[in-house]
């Protein structure tokens, strides 16, 4: 594409009468050098430090191939809508800044960056001169700046004299590359980000380790008490190929009782410490079965990569914003109601599949708006939390439904179908631990369904379903 030619647009015409002191733009990321994601993080810290950047929602990240120069490293890109005070020019000297700040050296046009910050859109305005146009003369050509766009503003138009027509329309119209571009999610500084849009993508097995002695299937069972036995769990974990070790400190199976964050933390802290102390733990992400704030908090300090939070952040109000400060990955699962009352709340009218993907679009959209960034939220459907057997099977018959649900694509999804209640009232196994084939079954079902993690308690027998699984379906 030519680029278009533009009236200049002078800091008057810009500022003159009707000015508002807050204008909404929309900033491309992007790094393909060193921790990218890392480096993509701290330039979004560092638009916030002065005040006069407010960053209000991110797009997911978007791996892909390098374009013009082709002899590079893989890109992660994404976008970002922000508030801000300042002029185009000052906003650009901004982001330059950063870049400088965050040790960008520009060796060749479109080579190889550890951070790239570039104006997309300016309020509904057209901008040029000799450092700046905006719209960005490129974006109408480029996938990975269309894409993290239409995650945000799939319905905008482009100012003339740019061709009309919505961004989503735009990106239709672009030829998709023979290898697709993926989200991707980090787990991990040592383990490969999840990539939920690649079909040959191997699913993560989650081992479950309660630290409880009233969990339904497997309470009194590990104890810090006995740190020997519990060491050699985690081993036999970890030996089994699991991926992500999920610690609990509090059951949350219907009726529980709930303890003190005091004696969640005396229980989780310890075996996050013991993990992370064996040296084959390195390349396995820890994460923390939580709906507290505090415990989340006092986890991650303490060795924890992920917090899973039942409750998506509605047991506790300062989850969200604790989450957005600690920024590591958070997955947000449905829930209604809390462990006591959860099983009375199962009315469904507009459909489990519809009123499940509204409603964690709304927590999506809260955890947003609180500072989380999009490429770091997982989504959980909620098997067997305020749902009946019948609307827990519709959830697994249709994932693939509530991954497409609007506003919902993208994201990586957990299902945690391991023992569940539905699975022994189908099978006819009263002993949740004996439950192994129908959850082998469930867990077949989520894979096709295009689960990116399961949460398992038998990890030997279920991470080979997932291997058979993923060689039948991940192709």
């Amino acid at each position: 594409m030519a680029p278009l030619s533009f009236n200049l647009h002078s800091n008057r015409q810009l500022h003159g009468s009707g000015f508002q002191r807050n204008h909404r733009a929309y900033i491309a990321l992007g790094s393909n050098l060193g921790d990218r994601v890392d480096m993509i993080e701290k330039a979004c810290k560092e638009m916030e430090v002065k005040g006069d950047i407010r960053i209000l929602r991110t797009s997911s990240l978007w791996e892909t191939k390098a374009m013009y120069v082709l002899d590079q490293e893989n890109f992660v890109n994404g976008a970002c809508e922000i508030e801000t005070s300042l002029h185009p020019i000052e906003l650009l000297d901004r982001l330059q800044l950063i870049e400088n700040q965050l040790g960008r050296v520009k060796v060749i046009d479109k080579g190889p960056r550890n951070i790239d910050l570039d104006i997309l859109l300016y309020d509904k305005a057209t901008f040029l001169n000799e450092r700046l146009q905006i719209p960005h003369p490129l974006m109408l050509e480029r996938e990975f700046v269309l894409r993290p766009l239409c995650e945000l503003i799939p319905e905008e138009t482009l100012p003339s004299p740019y061709p009309q027509g919505s961004l989503i329309d735009h990106l239709s119209r672009i030829t998709v590359s023979e290898d697709p571009i993926s989200s991707l999610t980090p787990l991990s500084r040592s383990l490969p980000p999840i990539t939920a849009h690649h079909s040959h993508r191997k699913t993560h097995v989650m081992s479950i380790l309660n630290i409880t002695p009233d969990s339904f299937s497997d309470g009194g069972h590990h104890s810090v008490a006995d740190l020997p036995s519990l060491k050699r769990t985690v081993m036999s974990h970890i030996e089994a190929g699991v991926m992500i070790l999920d610690v609990g400190g509090q059951s949350t199976r219907p009726g529980a009782t709930q303890v003190t964050g005091e004696e969640e933390m005396a229980r989780v802290l310890p075996t996050i410490k013991l993990i992370r102390s064996l040296p084959d733990s390195r390349n396995v992400a820890v994460s923390v079965d939580t709906y507290r704030a505090d415990v989340a908090d006092a986890a991650i300090n303490a060795g924890a990569d992920i917090v899973n939070d039942v409750s998506a952040g509605t047991l506790d109000p300062e989850m969200i914003s604790t989450v957005a400060r600690l920024g590591c990955t958070v997955c947000l699962m449905h829930m209604r109601g809390t462990p006591e009352t959860m099983d009375k709340l199962t009315s469904y009218p507009d459909g489990v599949v519809e009123t499940v993907g509204r409603e964690l679009l709304d927590r999506v959209r809260a955890a947003e708006a609180a500072g989380i960034r999009r490429w770091r939220i997982i989504l959980d459907p909620g098997i067997g939390f305020a749902k009946t057997k019948d609307q827990n099977l519709e959830l697994l018959r249709r994932l693939g439904d509530l991954r497409n649900f609007p506003g919902l694509q993208g994201f990586p999804w957990l299902v945690g179908a391991s023992r569940k209640a539905f699975v022994g009232k189908i099978t006819g196994v009263k002993e949740a631990k004996e439950r192994t084939w129908g959850t082998a079954a469930a867990i077949s079902a989520a894979i096709q369904g295009g689960a990116d993690i399961v949460r398992v308690h038998d990890v030997q027998e279920m991470a080979k379903v997932v291997k058979m699984a993923d060689a039948v379906w991940r192709v």
